[in-house]
């Protein structure tokens, strides 16, 4: 490979070459890996302050939600979902806020960040036993039947609707809109109707997976909106294109069997991923400009991220011996 004067800390889909000149990347992995995203917390401002009236408690319905969704998505297995824990660590550094949940511009910083092909964000739109829309910003209104026994009415079914986005991290654009909506099957003069006694919710997290839950009339509705809303996000999965990215940087230290790269999660390097380390030997000038032509090198070795932060990466040796400051590391990352 020709390479240029500098090493570009991230290209994504492409190689750049000296002289400017790019080649697409083909890589077969691209084409069968299952695209990465993430799913941020549903935004419930709307039903804040029933849903607070009813438990005594802030309870993060959102959250709720999300994780029932994130269940029913990994099960129809089209997309590879991040795991909460990687993305809770990533909200918490960045000082995430609940109301930047329905942000497309906040989500794909997240997304950026946690290496994923598409992020998914989503509002609570409708619930209890009445229907009142709200915009996809969550802002403005309530939804004055969500609160878990907050109506009296003879003979009521519950009803949920839940609405998400696909964004597009690179450009903040929504590439897909997925909806659904869930009614119990059973009427009741309340919400937690039929489900005998229900407290699953605690350091304000509610448990929506819970079978005492989802026994009442709203925990059946909000199951059947969430299963309908996974199955329509699952169609649209061929949306989602997967993201190729090339790293390249070089070796800023070596310190006690430790690899440490001037490159991290803004160049899209994940832990886990390995890279080559080349050393160069040789470059070859172009007699007349002095411009390099191409760099000759030889192969060091293998190393792999176990620890990023976002412009470095300390990585351990997988194979070979004797790295060094300056080495040239590359990966082809998805």
């Amino acid at each position: 490979m020709k390479l240029g004067t500098s090493f570009p800390t991230c290209v994504v889909g492409l190689v750049l070459l000296a002289g400017g000149y790019a080649i697409p990347l083909h890589s077969q992995a691209a084409a069968t890996r299952k695209p990465r995203i993430a799913v941020m917390d549903f935004d419930y401002g709307t039903v804040q302050t029933a849903s607070a009236a009813v438990f005594g408690t802030n309870v993060d319905v959102g959250k709720g939600i999300t994780n029932l969704l994130v269940t029913d998505m990994v099960k129809d297995g089209n997309f590879s979902v991040i795991e909460r824990t990687a993305l809770d660590k990533v909200l918490n550094e960045q000082n995430f806020s609940n109301s930047n949940r329905a942000d497309p511009n906040s989500a794909a910083k997240i997304g950026k960040l946690l290496g994923v092909d598409a992020i998914v964000v989503g509002t609570i739109t409708e619930s209890g036993n009445e229907t009142k829309k709200t915009g996809m910003g969550g802002g403005g209104g309530g939804l004055g039947g969500f609160g878990l026994g907050g109506f009296h009415h003879s003979d009521s079914k519950a009803n949920v609707g839940i609405t998400a986005r696909i964004i597009n991290i690179d450009t903040g654009e929504i590439m897909a809109v997925a909806d659904g909506s869930g009614q119990s099957s059973r009427s009741s003069t309340s919400m937690l109707g039929g489900g005998g006694n229900w407290h699953g919710f605690g350091g304000g997290n509610a448990d929506f997976g819970s079978s005492d839950f989802q026994q009442t009339i709203i925990g059946e509705a909000t199951k059947n909106a969430v299963q309908q809303l996974a199955t329509n996000l699952d169609g649209q999965s061929a949306k989602v294109p997967v993201r190729t990215i090339v790293v390249e940087g070089v070796v800023a230290a070596v310190d006690s069997g430790q690899i440490i790269l001037n490159v991290g999660a803004k160049a899209g390097v994940k832990v886990g991923d390995q890279f080559n380390v080349l050393r160069v030997t040789k470059e070859i000038k172009d007699p007349t400009t002095g411009a390099v032509l191409r760099r000759l090198t030889t192969t060091v070795g293998v190393v792999k991220a176990t620890d990023v932060d976002d412009i470095s990466a300390i990585c351990a040796p997988v194979s070979g011996t004797g790295f060094k400051v300056g080495d040239v590391i590359k990966t082809t990352t998805q």
